[in-house]
């Protein structure tokens, strides 16, 4: 038996995994952080300016948020000053999760901490100063709702990663709309299924070049119960098109031949409902978790300043002083809640768990039908919207690494793969 092994790693090896936006977020959260210093300032002075010690507690309290926002702002700058050096193996693109762990373990201390006080107050009520804790309270939620709505802004995500794949954005929902790349010796071809206002069909057209005649390319479909269809593809306007129509669901493997040569390229479909969780899988690898807790912190202030006015003016109204602790030991709850799953997330990336089944099924899918054989596989996120992985294949044919890779060039998230080759005789 011969054993050779071909070792390649995508993207010209660059260990850069930072998040789109990356920068555009750092902003994002000083400015918070200067809104809360500047409240958290003008609520102390004015209540020691005014013999208010609510106003102190408030301003105190809201030190401790912006020291939660600090972490994520100097996560980032951290992140994006140290994204070339080679000390770290796979980039600084994981800070964001370990600061974003580190906020949610704040988070349940401080859960646990509100739980506490008002569980003592149920026992040992304390007088309430309506006048002063019910205007303190709104100001606190307008600073809050000012604060997510400055970190929300610009933040949705989109999933192109600037690594020069070339493709199409993927869409929200139904990713059976992307455009596809196959690489062939004559040049590159772009396959994706097209159904805007038109049956699904597959079309087919050339990149910097003459679209090839009909007859030179055609389309097997291969589902994953075996069943296979063939599409006659037809000339039009600078581009090829399917003579059928594709049936549903558009899940499956294209086999485009051309020039003798099959090119394999998968297709998946994602519905909005996360039954299986796959879609749930593609949110966790692109989800920026630095930021995610940033709004986390922001979002748990505001629902406990919601809770708390309405408590306030319950035992105002009518006399009962419990409202406010039992408001209490609610947004500890609220608290505990969103802490777990922040610590749940962010915990299975630093641990390097499995965050897309997708991007896995579909890397051993696509050795299996070359006919060769997968012996291992790990793939982990190293960034938000950024995955690595390692394959050894095994295989009896004389295929090198870069054969495979060519091959999983349509995974956009796949930034950093490292592939094996075992010949075996």
């Amino acid at each position: 038996m011969t054993d050779v092994r071909t070792h390649s790693v995508s993207g010209g090896h660059s260990h850069v995994f930072l998040g789109e936006g990356h920068e555009h977020a750092e902003r994002r959260t000083w400015m918070v952080i200067w809104l809360c210093g500047a409240m958290m300032a003008l609520e102390i002075i004015g209540g020691v300016m005014f013999g208010s010690i609510a106003l102190v507690a408030d301003g105190l309290h809201m030190s401790t948020h912006a020291g939660a926002l600090m972490l994520a702002a100097l996560a980032y700058s951290f992140a994006r000053k140290h994204a070339a050096d080679p000390r770290f193996t796979f980039g600084t693109g994981k800070l964001g999760d370990l600061a974003g762990f580190t906020s949610a373990v704040i988070l349940a201390m401080i859960a646990i901490l509100i739980g506490y006080e008002a569980i003592t107050r149920v026992i040992e009520p304390v007088p309430i100063h309506f006048a002063e804790a019910i205007p303190i309270a709104c100001l606190g939620l307008a600073v809050n709702v000012a604060s997510a709505w400055l970190l929300s802004s610009g933040g949705h995500h989109h999933h192109g990663h600037g690594r020069g794949h070339g493709h199409a954005h993927e869409h929200d929902g139904h990713e059976h709309d992307e455009e596809q790349r196959v690489v062939t010796p004559e040049g590159v071809l772009a396959l994706r299924v097209f159904e805007e206002n038109h049956p699904p069909v597959f079309r087919v057209h050339a990149e910097g070049r003459p679209t090839p005649a009909a007859g030179a390319v055609t389309i097997e479909t291969v589902r994953r119960n075996g069943t296979h269809q063939t599409f006659v593809l037809e000339s039009r306007d600078g581009y090829l098109q399917s003579v059928q129509e594709i049936p549903e669901p558009h899940e499956f493997t294209a086999h485009v031949r051309i020039g003798g040569r099959d090119y394999p390229v998968i297709f998946e479909e994602h519905e909005h409902s996360r039954e299986d969780g796959r879609h749930a899988d593609r949110d966790a690898a692109h989800r920026d978790n630095n930021m995610r807790a940033a709004i986390v912190h922001v979002l748990a202030d505001a629902a406990v300043s919601v809770l708390v006015i309405a408590g306030l003016l319950l035992a105002r109204a009518f006399g009962w002083l419990w409202m406010d602790p039992l408001a209490g030991i609610v947004g500890a709850l609220v608290i505990a809640s969103w802490s777990y799953a922040l610590i749940r997330d962010t915990g299975a990336i630093l641990l390097d768990m499995n965050p897309d089944r997708r991007v896995t099924e579909g890397v051993r899918q696509v050795v299996k039908e070359n006919g060769d054989r997968l012996t291992d596989l790990h793939v982990w996120r190293v960034g938000p919207g950024h995955m690595a992985a390692i394959l050894s294949v095994a295989t009896a044919s004389d295929r090198e690494a870069a054969f495979y890779r060519e091959r999983l060039a349509h995974f956009r998230s796949l930034s950093h793969v490292t592939i094996e080759v075992d010949r075996a005789a």
